[in-house]
C-alpha cells in the first residue's frame, strides 16, 4: 500500500466514525461544540502519530505475546505527554474535555492501528497511516460538533450566526443530539456513497 493510500484511507474510505463506528465515546460525549471536536481530534491525531511511529519502529523487538500491553504503555506515554502538554497550554480547552483525554488511551481506533497497521509495516507508512486516521477523527468530530453547537446554540466555534432571534434546538447540545447528529450524518453520507456507486 502506497503513503498516500494509507494517508487518504483514514480520512475518507476508512473514517473511522463514520464508516468503521469506532471511538463512539468520545465521539459522542465531546461534540457539543465545533472546538470541543477539533480538540478532542487533534489530541487524538498527536497519539495516533506518536504511538505508530514508536510500534512501528519497535515491531520487530516486542515478543509477540506482550505485544498489546506493550502497545498500551506506548500509547499511555503518548496519552500523558498530551494530556500535560494541554493542562498547561489549553486550559480552557482541557476542562471543557476533561476525563475524555485520559480516556485516549482506550479509544479502539489507536490500538487498532496499531495492531492492524503499525505492528506489520515500516515508520513512515505508519506515521501516514496514524496521521491519515487522526485527521479522518478531527474532520468527523468537528463536523459533528459544528452541527450540534450550529443547531443547538447558534453559532459555531463560539461566534453567534443568527443572532438574538434564533431559537435553538437545545436537544442537539443534549446527549441525544449527538445520536440525532451522528445518524443523520452516516445517512447522509450512505446516500451520497450510493449515488456515487450508481452512476459508476
Amino acid at each position: 500500500m502506497s503513503i498516500f493510500k494509507s494517508f487518504k484511507n483514514g480520512i475518507i474510505k476508512e473514517n473511522p466514525i463514520f464508516v468503521q463506528l469506532m471511538g463512539m465515546c468520545p465521539t459522542l460525549a465531546v461534540t457539543t461544540s465545533a472546538e470541543n471536536g477539533l480538540g478532542m481530534g487533534l489530541a487524538s491525531t498527536a497519539v495516533l502519530i506518536g504511538s505508530n511511529l514508536f510500534i512501528s519502529a519497535l515491531r520487530k523487538v516486542i515478543p509477540d505475546k506482550i505485544r498489546i500491553p506493550a502497545f498500551i504503555v506506548i500509547i499511555a506515554t503518548f496519552v500523558t505527554l498530551i494530556d500535560m502538554f494541554m493542562h498547561a497550554y489549553a486550559s480552557a480547552l482541557y476542562k471543557q474535555l476533561g476525563l475524555f483525554i485520559p480516556l485516549i488511551v482506550v479509544n479502539c481506533i489507536i490500538l487498532s492501528r496499531a495492531e492492524s497497521f503499525a505492528s506489520k509495516n515500516k515508520i513512515v507508512p505508519s506515521i501516514a497511516d496514524g496521521l491519515g486516521m487522526g485527521l479522518g477523527f478531527t474532520l468527523a468530530l468537528t463536523i459533528l460538533g459544528a452541527v450540534r453547537e450550529i443547531l443547538g446554540a447558534g453559532s459555531i466555534f463560539g461566534f453567534s450566526l443568527f443572532g438574538q432571534s434564533f431559537k435553538p434546538a437545545i436537544i442537539m447540545i443534549l446527549p441525544p443530539g449527538a445520536f440525532l447528529a451522528l445518524g443523520l450524518l452516516i445517512g447522509l453520507l450512505n446516500v451520497i456513497k450510493s449515488k456515487k456507486a450508481k452512476k459508476a
